[in-house]
């Protein structure tokens, strides 16, 4: 049985998929944390919450416990409510083992590769370092949904403030080798600045115009852009996109270059933008 949507607050981008199992929680600015529920054995979890106000919320809403928190990587503001949900709900903590000294409170460490069940739910781990040196992703498989933390986002990737370009091209590749209907869920709503910085580098894509503008009207009803899908991200994210001759031109990258060194003139761009 697939989990059940937990919250109503989702986009209706997200209810039109029907098969999407989790809930959007905004945190702070411009987090989102993810509210699962597997309906089968009860199970319920939180990705990457940044605060335990509104995943307190969220649960209290639905009538729900929190049996676990799974966190991306260690920064605060994917783990900030870490201690607090701990300390409320005896959740235990989900994280890479990679990292485990800095996740707050960690409980179950993982590897990559690793598997490991979410009530009756699969879910891989999948290390993707760059944005920091111990930053996993988390998919799953029945649902074919993958919580990215801030290695992926909708036309973007995070900063690389521990790795290198080519860890980070690396992890992309990792991820995008996943079937492309998988649906992304990402940490942040950068999807506007980022829609705006990759017309810079792609401007005749049409694939990005239509994103770009789908995002605008998202927006401006201050509705997420959240999920999308790695389909999707492969016709318009320019991180994925290092093979592009428009984009190494308008970054004066070679046609011999090698898409490590494409991928890092986009996000040295970016850095600058």
């Amino acid at each position: 049985m697939a989990m059940a949507m937990a919250i109503n607050s989702l986009s209706s981008t997200v209810a039109l998929r029907h098969r999407c199992p989790h809930a959007l929680v905004k945190c702070l600015v411009d987090n989102y944390a993810y509210l699962l529920h597997d309906t089968a054995s009860g199970t319920t979890g939180i990705v990457d919450p940044s605060a335990a106000g509104p995943v307190v919320k969220a649960l209290k809403e639905k009538g729900l416990s929190l049996d676990y928190i799974l966190n991306t990587h260690h920064h605060w503001d994917h783990t900030g409510g870490n201690a607090d949900l701990k300390k409320q709900y005896n959740a235990k903590v989900v994280g890479p083992r990679a990292d485990q000294e800095r996740i707050p409170g960690i409980d179950i460490a993982l590897r990559d590769g690793e598997t490991w069940m979410f009530g009756e739910q699969l879910m891989r781990v999948l290390d993707t370092p760059g944005h920091t040196r111990g930053h996993v992703s988390f998919y799953f498989e029945r649902s074919k949904s993958l919580f990215t933390g801030d290695t992926l986002f909708s036309i973007g990737c995070g900063r690389l403030f521990e790795g290198s370009p080519e860890q980070m091209w690396i992890s992309l590749s990792k991820l995008t080798a996943l079937p492309d209907d998988t649906l992304v869920y990402c940490g942040h709503e950068y999807t506007m600045s980022n829609a705006k910085f990759a017309l810079t580098v792609e401007p005749q894509n049409i694939a990005l115009q239509s994103r770009a503008q789908q995002v605008k009207e998202l927006r401006d009803k201050d509705q997420p852009t959240i999920p999308t899908t790695l389909r999707e991200e492969k016709e318009f994210n320019p991180f994925l996109r290092p093979f592009s001759a428009e984009l190494r031109k308008s970054l004066n990258v070679a046609a011999a270059a090698s898409d490590i060194d494409a991928f890092a003139a986009v996000r040295a761009a970016k850095d600058r933008a």
